[in-house]
């Protein structure tokens, strides 16, 4: 499957099928992170059933903390 994913095109592999496979795989999943798929905000309780399709545009926003 051929993503847009923060800006860039990748192909994911075809394990990747939710949002949480997504996050696990680039082992975000434990942070608090805000996902957006084709500009639609998701919640966190969606990312498990969220299914990603071909040509998603997806972006992942995660907070850094700092001083």
């Amino acid at each position: 499957m051929n993503v847009l994913l923060n800006g860039e095109f990748i192909t994911l592999p075809d394990d990747i099928i939710s949002v949480l496979d997504l996050l696990t795989h680039y082992e975000v999943h434990d942070k608090v992170v805000v996902v957006e798929i084709n500009g639609e905000i998701l919640t966190s309780e969606s990312h498990p059933c969220t299914r990603l399709s071909d040509k998603d545009r997806i972006e992942i926003v995660h907070f850094v903390g700092g001083g």
